[in-house]
């Protein structure tokens, strides 16, 4: 379904993993275009991270006293990664011509232990995008829980970005946390910092302010997390998009900042906006 407003258009999958396809202003790409026919989430612009973020290690982890086991996801994966909405079906709610929202609706298995609901909610401002992500437990036991939104930038035309954190965590061979470190241990990016660089940055910063700035030639865009402490930032070299992910958790944080537990009928939600600056 495409919306528009304004310079502004958004095209989402309604069906499908809960998925942005495209976003643009002024008809350049803001995030990545996903190939026309593509159902591949990983080829999107952006999904939905729900109920966990990024990586959980080899799928174990303990939580009540009780241990749980979850398979790889995703056949390019070794571990669990980015939750179940992103890989599950959806339903449209109300929407109009500007906005639209989405619902799914898991039952407890063997891929995540808890029933909860998710509502997701994209709305296109006279400056850029406003995405809402809420989860309910609708499970008789408290849940561990974490979102977070994944989108891919379009690259061209990018000469760099500028964000504030407290620290980054360094990562082992799988990226997975090990260690934290200065948040300029890998770039200055408060000061700004280009993404044309040799090596791969996949790491996590905690205690992001909420706010990344993207210098375009077109115009800078700003992207800003609220209820989301923690930025995933993903820079593959050669490539032409880049990754800056708002989360509520760290990667493995049910193995290493465990996230306050989600009691049944207890909800979390998070807000996300890329709008010209």
């Amino acid at each position: 379904m495409k919306l528009t407003r304004g310079e502004w258009s958004l095209d989402v999958d309604i069906r499908h993993g809960g998925m942005v396809r495209a976003l643009e202003r002024r008809g350049q790409p803001v995030l990545r275009a996903m190939p026309q026919g593509s159902t591949e989430p990983l080829d999107s612009a952006c999904i939905p991270l729900a109920p966990y973020v990024n990586r959980i290690a080899h799928g174990r982890f303990a939580w009540n006293g009780a241990a749980y086991h979850l398979a790889p996801n995703h056949p390019d994966h070794a571990h669990p990664l980015h939750g179940t909405a992103w890989l599950r079906d959806w339903t449209p709610g109300v929407q109009d011509e500007s906005s639209i929202t989405l619902h799914h609706v898991h039952e407890a298995d063997a891929h995540w232990d808890w029933s909860f609901a998710l509502t997701q909610t994209f709305t296109l401002l006279d400056d850029g995008l406003e995405a809402c992500l809420a989860i309910t437990n609708t499970d008789r036991h408290t849940m561990p829980a974490a979102l977070g939104f994944h989108p891919w930038f379009d690259r061209s035309g990018v000469s760099g970005i500028r964000f504030a954190a407290e620290k980054v965590w360094l990562s082992d061979a799988e990226m997975l946390p090990t260690d934290p470190a200065p948040a300029d241990a890998l770039g200055d990016w408060q000061a700004g910092a280009e993404l044309e660089r040799p090596d791969l940055v996949d790491h996590c910063y905690a205690g992001w302010d909420g706010t990344l700035t993207i210098m375009r030639d077109d115009g800078d865009l700003i992207l800003e997390g609220e209820g989301t402490p923690f930025l995933h930032l993903f820079v593959p070299p050669g490539r032409d998009f880049f990754c800056a992910e708002p989360q509520t958790t760290m990667p493995d944080a049910v193995n290493r900042q465990p996230p306050a537990p989600l009691a049944p009928g207890e909800t979390l939600a998070i807000t996300m906006r890329i709008r010209s600056a």
